[in-house]
């Protein structure tokens, strides 16, 4: 037999987020002076107290093996936090707790899907929600939404992409890349569908902390019993802890489906990190005061991204609600020329604007948003009014 690959895997798209981000932190390393606007993740550190727990932990010993779908503490500090915060009772038995978020949804695709079952997935939608379908032997299914309706999905969306192989949606709220939040009422309706068709709802709420204005996050899994037992709810401390890398995420779900993910989880992986594991349960349990800190900075910074980016020529964005994104509609810029050539994509104006304005963006060709990208506030207000500055010379600079 011939050495020859997997196909799945060679399928796989890599993740251009990740790589972006890491082009830009080569050229910082070479002494550019770069703005990143790619960044995913939070330019706080972890709280103190977070990081005090992990080093109590590591001291105390909490350094072996933990049951593969994580520990019974944590799984109580995360039934405490979705009964208060979300509003969901989510027994221990129906709680997962795995490394991180991306490793919480992989388990969920895995042990809902079978080959050929279809997964609804409104675009502009996080990159990596295809690909873990994929892997998970599902075929993913692109429902394009409108800027009209806020980038959110409609019944009469959900309807058109519907056929007798949809196995789930995906929902996410606040989402990434468009910075939008669902209201109740929109929630409602999508639930009534999912509960008519009777297929499973994942809902990611990563973000769930981090929203401005007026806007409430509401747990979709909240508004009746129906919906309740088809949904999945995804969330973590990546986002609003500052934790990207301490990689914890966690599910609550039937208990039938969260055995399943254990089950997947404990050939996989083993168990989540266990000093990461008590460090959560300080994140949940502890003080609140810097995820607020935190959130307010991050609304800051939104509003004057939001007010600079409107008062651009050639692109338009709407205000976002949650999240740390801005979602930049630049259709109107790739159409134009630079340096005598058209720019002709997101993809091509991201390459000008790192190579030529020392400034990263991510284009959202692989969100299902050509003519789009996705501008990160997670960093510093200086950052934001220089890279700004940045993108808006290389925007007055086209013809």
């Amino acid at each position: 037999m011939s050495l020859t690959l997997s196909k799945k895997a060679q399928a796989v798209k890599p993740s251009s987020t990740l790589a972006i981000t890491a082009k830009a932190k080569q050229l910082r390393a070479e002494g550019k002076d770069v703005v990143g606007f790619g960044a995913g993740e939070p330019d706080f550190n972890t709280p103190e107290n977070i990081c005090d727990a992990a080093i109590q932990a590591i001291r105390e010993g909490h350094t072996k093996y933990t049951p593969a779908s994580g520990t019974v503490s944590l799984k109580q500090a995360v039934s405490k936090k979705f009964k208060e915060f979300n509003g969901l009772d989510y027994g221990v038995d129906q709680i997962v707790i795995s490394n991180g978020g991306k490793h919480s949804l992989t388990n969920i695709f895995m042990a809902i899907l079978n080959p050929e079952d279809e997964v609804l997935i409104p675009a502009p939608y996080w990159l990596s929600y295809p690909e873990m379908v994929k892997l998970a032997d599902g075929v993913p299914v692109t429902v394009t939404t409108k800027k009209e309706n806020g980038y959110k999905v409609t019944v009469d969306e959900l309807n058109a992409a519907f056929t007798d192989k949809t196995k789930a949606i995906v929902i996410n709220s606040p989402c990434n890349p468009t910075g939008m939040l669902y209201s109740r009422e929109e929630l409602q309706a999508i639930a009534d569908f999912v509960v008519e068709k009777d297929i499973y709802l994942v809902s990611d709420e990563m973000y769930e902390n981090l929203v401005y204005g007026d806007a409430k996050h509401i747990s979709i899994a909240s508004l009746g019993d129906e919906i309740y037992k088809r949904t999945i709810t995804v969330s973590g401390v990546a986002k609003s802890y500052a934790m990207t890398g301490w990689r914890i995420g966690y599910v609550g779900a039937s208990a039938e489906i969260a055995k399943l993910m254990s089950s997947i989880q404990s050939h996989a992986t083993s168990n989540p990190n266990s000093i990461a594991q008590k460090a959560t349960e300080e994140a949940l349990l502890g003080p609140q005061e810097t995820v607020e800190k935190m959130r307010q900075e991050f609304d800051k910074r939104r509003k004057y991204m939001y007010e600079r980016i409107s008062h651009m020529p050639l692109v338009s964005c709407l205000e976002p609600q949650g999240a740390f994104y801005v979602f930049v509609d630049v259709r109107e810029v790739v159409a134009k020329k630079y340096k005598g050539e058209v720019v002709g994509s997101a993809a091509r104006m991201a390459e000008i604007l790192i190579s030529d304005f020392n400034t990263a963006v991510i284009p959202c060709e692989d969100f299902a948003a050509p003519g789009h990208i996705r501008l990160s506030y997670a960093i510093s207000m200086e950052q934001i009014e220089k890279g700004l500055d940045r993108i808006e010379t290389f925007i007055n600079s086209v013809e």
